[in-house]
């Protein structure tokens, strides 16, 4: 016979509550359950009063007998249903950044980029409740808009916001991680720097290899992180058909490269931390360059002579 697991209890659908509402052809629906209020859709409607006191993982049904399945929603659920008006980091991503950031309770990590809030959303949930989220953004429309979408959530106790261009530095000091979601993440490396503990986790998202490039170039530059690395991902359902296991018509390919560096300290070991195989690049460059200037050296020679 089965137990229940120590300290958990089942979940009911409680006045107030967000919950999701799924159809049988995967149309998600978010509804916040009010006493009196009702749920309309083309295919019929739903008193919330039927919702309340209900186990989530139940099946209900409209006035006219369609079901839909009552959820507790996820974290991709709220990522994905958010308002927006700019591209939002993909869960698939956003679930390995928290992962990479080494996020979880108690943690304080320092965002730039607040677009929407997805990224933010994910964060929150994962350092809550006793860690913290700073979160820095320069348009204040766009920091407002990510309020009004995760203060439904409630989250803003867990979250700080501040309106700032960060070229005036992060007011905090010694947080565990920072990320940065900007056009030009490599402007902003002095700052990340600062902000970070010793040893602490940083991380950035850009869409193009050329961004790419240019922060790789700026963290070398930089001489203050180590362990960089390169990465994307790539998501591939499958149709869950035990006859005929294969792969979904569509996938989330490439959505943004995502780059990752621990904090060290500045000083002449710096080299000593860079990736192998940039090693042998960096000795045929310094031999070149080497050679460039031995030519140019006989060149003024010969023509002083």
């Amino acid at each position: 016979m089965g137990h229940q697991a120590k300290g958990t209890e089942v979940r009911i659908a409680q006045e107030n509550d967000l919950v999701m509402l799924v159809s049988p052809d995967r149309r998600r629906h978010l509804v916040r359950l009010r006493a009196g209020a009702e749920w309309h859709t083309h295919r019929g409607r739903i008193r919330h009063d039927e919702l309340i006191g209900r186990p989530f993982g139940s099946t209900v049904h409209t006035h006219s007998g369609y079901p839909y399945l009552l959820l507790e929603p996820s974290t991709q659920d709220l990522i994905l249903q958010l308002k927006r008006t700019t591209q939002i980091v993909y869960p698939k991503d956003a679930a390995y950044i928290v992962l990479r950031l080494n996020l979880f309770s108690g943690r304080q990590v320092v965002e730039a980029g607040t677009g929407s809030g997805g990224l933010t959303l994910a964060m929150a949930r994962a350092v809550m409740p006793e860690g913290h989220v700073y979160s820095y953004e320069v348009r204040p429309e766009m920091q407002e808009l990510a309020r009004r979408n995760l203060e439904p959530l409630g989250l803003l106790p867990y979250i700080t916001f501040r309106v700032r261009d960060i070229a005036e530095g992060f007011d905090e000091r010694d947080v565990d991680a920072c990320f940065l979601d900007l056009r030009t993440p490599w402007e902003y490396l002095a700052q990340a720097y600062e902000v970070l503990k010793p040893g602490g986790f940083f991380g950035s998202l850009v869409p193009t290899a050329n961004q790419v490039i240019e922060l790789l170039a700026g963290l070398e530059g930089h001489g203050g992180f180590a362990e960089i690395e390169v990465e994307e991902l790539s998501l591939r359902p499958y149709k869950p058909v035990p006859d005929r296991l294969r792969p979904a018509d569509r996938m989330v390919a490439h959505t943004a490269y995502l780059i990752f560096a621990r904090k060290v300290a500045l000083g002449d070991e710096a080299a000593t931390w860079r990736p192998a195989i940039r090693k042998p690049y960096l000795s045929r460059l310094a031999r070149q360059e080497a050679m460039e200037e031995a030519e140019d050296s006989n060149t003024e020679s010969e023509a002083s002579s």
